[in-house]
């Protein structure tokens, strides 16, 4: 009869949790600069009788709102870190809020388009020199919280070699994606600004009425294009997808190389931004004086980021 065990890693708890707060600080002042463009747009769009000017005013007030999903989820996430009712914390809160932004995103990206469509139906007169006006004071403030954001902004890709190389080699892809969800939106709207201002200065100086529409179609199509990635590497993350399938494959032909063992079980899988949960069983004689602490220090020796791992081990006869 096999014989079992199994051990985890670490003791059940949910405190796998990765630390927003410098974010945090970061899409705070991009709210409140985004908040006070806001404000400014709408008084003196009302004091002017500019259109253009409240439109981009209200425009702004989606960028905010998207930000307080972000200072949301960051917030709910940290005050639950601790709370065992999360098996393995509030990690994917983040990823939730990336997706749910992202989704925000698409939305904006298709009617930008249907927009854009009318207008080449039903051209409208454009009052040229107020609208790049305010397109430029868009790009300004969006170009400002692109910078602010952008250090957070990041794809790390972490190797983790040993000295003998064929015993181990992981790949970690990191991502805050409800940062990530931030970014694209200043970035989306400071691309709309850019846009708007090359298609408002064809229309002015070369009467190419029509440029205002196509450049919205080309805006919207680009921002859909990085709504829908955001859209899947949310969702990869809420599914428990595999973390890289072949680190995965190497991962287990190293276990079974170095402990002439058979993996009969193994998953792999994002808790939270730098945060992997690891689940295997192996397979071997009964003579194999193999133990679960070894099996434990050749992995956390090897792998980056596991912070949860579960051994069970089979001796057969």
């Amino acid at each position: 009869m096999p014989t079992n065990q199994s051990n985890p890693n670490c003791p059940h708890h949910s405190g796998f949790y990765a630390d927003h707060q410098s974010q945090s600080k970061k899409v705070w002042l991009v709210l409140a600069l985004t908040l006070v463009t806001m404000f400014i747009e709408i008084f003196v769009g009302l004091w002017s009788g500019s259109m253009a000017l409240l439109a981009d005013g209200w425009h702004m007030g989606t960028h905010a709102a998207a930000f307080s999903i972000t200072l949301f989820t960051y917030w709910y996430a940290a005050k639950h870190k601790s709370n065992q009712a999360f098996s393995f914390g509030t990690g994917k809160v983040t990823a939730l809020g990336g997706f749910a932004s992202a989704i925000g995103l698409a939305i904006v990206a298709l009617l930008m388009a249907v927009e854009s469509v009318e207008r080449i139906i039903n051209p409208n007169s454009i009052q040229f020199n107020e609208a790049i006006g305010v397109a430029i004071i868009g790009l300004i403030v969006n170009i400002a919280s692109v910078f602010i954001l952008h250090d957070d902004h990041h794809h790390s890709h972490d190797h983790g070699h040993s000295h003998d190389h064929h015993h181990g080699h992981s790949h970690d892809h990191h991502h805050d994606h409800n940062i990530k969800a931030a970014y694209f939106h200043v970035l989306a709207d400071a691309l709309t600004s850019l846009l708007a201002i090359f298609a408002l200065l064809a229309g002015k100086y070369y009467n190419l009425i029509w440029m205002d529409a196509l450049m919205g179609i080309v805006g919207g199509v680009i921002i859909l294009k990085w709504a829908y990635n955001l859209i899947v590497q949310t969702s990869e993350t809420l599914l428990d997808k595999a973390v890289e399938l072949d680190a995965s494959q190497t991962i287990k032909q190293a276990v079974s190389d170095e402990f002439s063992a058979v993996v009969v079980d193994f998953h792999i899988w994002r808790l939270a931004d730098k945060h992997n949960a690891l689940i295997i069983s192996l397979q071997v004689e009964t003579d194999n004086p193999l133990t679960i602490e070894q099996v434990k220090d050749f992995l956390s020796n090897r792998l980056n980021k596991i912070s949860h791992s579960t051994v069970e081990i089979q001796y057969l006869k």
